[in-house]
């Protein structure tokens, strides 16, 4: 089993990072789970609860494990099986976008890709109190595929 791929970037007004997975299952297997809300905490570690249903338009409250951070993104692009991309924050300010997107292969695995950019002016002042989202996003990564193989056998 191969560990996710963790690739980030620091600019004085952006912040990304991105974590790359092969998953032995479908994409509408791993869709499944990545938009049922309510049963996000059942199998990701990075997630206490969510509140509000995943659909085009949508806003959620993303609850983050023990702490008292509560994200509020809007789902700005659901392409079922494909791609969806949350949004929150204020243009130039602050902003944040992260994007989950499935490829699937032709041996019946699902390349999976979770990608977060954060931009704007507060950038420089706020990347000190972030947490470092390689190894959450590589601990995302394994959760899902962990769950989405467990399915499939």
């Amino acid at each position: 089993m191969t560990e996710p791929t963790i690739t980030q970037r620091r600019s004085v007004f952006s912040l990304s990072c991105r974590v790359d997975v092969a998953v032995h299952a479908g994409a509408e297997r791993i869709w499944a789970l990545l938009t049922d809300a309510r049963g996000f905490p059942r199998w990701n570690s990075t997630v206490a609860r969510i509140e509000g249903d995943i659909r085009e338009g949508g806003t959620l409250r993303v609850h983050v494990p023990g702490t008292d951070r509560v994200f509020t993104p809007r789902i700005s692009e659901l392409v079922p099986n494909e791609r969806m991309t949350w949004t929150g924050g204020l243009t130039p300010v602050f902003k944040g976008m992260r994007t989950f997107e499935l490829h699937p292969r032709v041996d019946g695995a699902t390349d999976f890709t979770m990608a977060e950019c954060f931009s704007g002016l507060l950038i420089p002042f706020v990347t000190r109190s972030m947490p470092d989202f390689g190894s959450v996003f590589a601990r995302y990564a394994n959760d899902l595929r962990r769950e989405a193989e467990r399915r499939v056998s």
